[in-house]
C-alpha cells in the first residue's frame, strides 16, 4: 500500500473510532484488510473514504462505518457459526471470517459470487463456505446459525431467517422499502420470542428473491 492509502487507511480507522466504534477487534480486522482490493482500480483513491462504492451487478461495497457498525452489534465471537446474506465484493465476508468459527455466505449475482470466491482463495480465506442462492430462504442445511448478517435491505424481516437463529442468536439486517427510510435491525431470538430493537438509519440496496446468473 502507498503511503497515501495508508495514511488515509489511518485517519478512517480514528474516525470510526470518534462514530463510537469500540471494538477493537473489528477495527483491528478493518486494519488488515485491504479495501483497495475489492473495488475497481479507478476507484482506488477512494479505497478509504467513509462511503459506499459501486461494484459489478449494480450492487456497492458498504460505508466502511457501516460495515464496522453492523460487525460491532453483531457481537460475534470466535466459536460462532455465522450466516452472511449478500456476499458482495467478500470485504464483509472476511470481516465476519476473521472473527468467527465459520462463515456461511450467499450470494444472488453469480459474477459476485465468482469474484468473491476468488477474493477467499487469494487472502487464504479458509473458514467460508459459500452458495450461490436465494438468500431470503436462509441454509436449511447448515441451520441453525449463532449470528446472521444480511447487508440487503428487506421490506419485512424474512421469517426463514429468524428461525435459522439458534435460541440466543442475533440477527442484523436492514428493513425499509427504497423510497421510505431505512433502519438496521438486531433481532435476538428468545425460543420462539424475537426482541426487536431499531438502530441505525441506513440507505441499502434491496433484498431480493432469486437468482442472477449474469450482470
Amino acid at each position: 500500500m502507498n503511503s497515501n492509502l495508508q495514511s488515509k487507511k489511518d485517519q478512517l480507522l480514528d474516525n470510526l473510532r470518534s462514530q463510537g466504534i469500540t471494538d477493537e477487534k473489528v477495527l483491528e480486522v478493518m486494519a488488515e484488510i485491504p479495501r483497495e482490493d475489492f473495488i475497481a482500480d479507478y476507484l482506488r483513491p477512494q479505497a478509504y473514504e467513509n462511503a459506499a462504492l459501486p461494484i459489478e451487478s449494480d450492487q456497492t461495497i458498504s460505508q466502511p462505518y457501516i460495515v464496522a457498525y453492523m460487525t460491532q452489534e453483531l457481537h460475534v465471537k470466535k466459536n460462532h457459526k455465522v450466516l452472511e446474506i449478500g456476499t458482495g465484493s467478500g470485504y464483509q465476508s472476511i470481516v465476519l471470517a476473521r472473527l468467527c468459527k465459520r462463515l456461511f455466505t450467499i450470494e444472488r449475482h453469480m459474477p459476485l459470487h465468482k469474484s468473491a470466491e476468488e477474493m477467499f482463495k487469494k487472502f487464504r480465506i479458509y473458514n467460508i463456505t459459500t452458495l450461490f442462492g436465494n438468500g431470503m430462504k436462509g441454509w436449511i442445511e447448515q441451520e441453525p446459525f449463532d449470528r446472521i448478517m444480511v447487508t440487503a435491505a428487506g421490506e419485512e424481516i424474512p421469517d426463514e431467517l429468524l428461525y435459522q437463529l439458534k435460541d440466543g442468536g442475533i440477527m442484523i439486517i436492514p428493513v425499509g422499502g427504497q423510497e421510505e427510510t431505512q433502519h438496521i435491525v438486531r433481532i435476538t431470538r428468545h425460543g420462539d420470542n424475537f426482541d426487536v430493537k431499531t438502530l441505525l438509519p441506513v440507505k441499502f440496496v434491496p433484498l431480493l428473491s432469486g437468482i442472477v446468473h449474469s450482470s
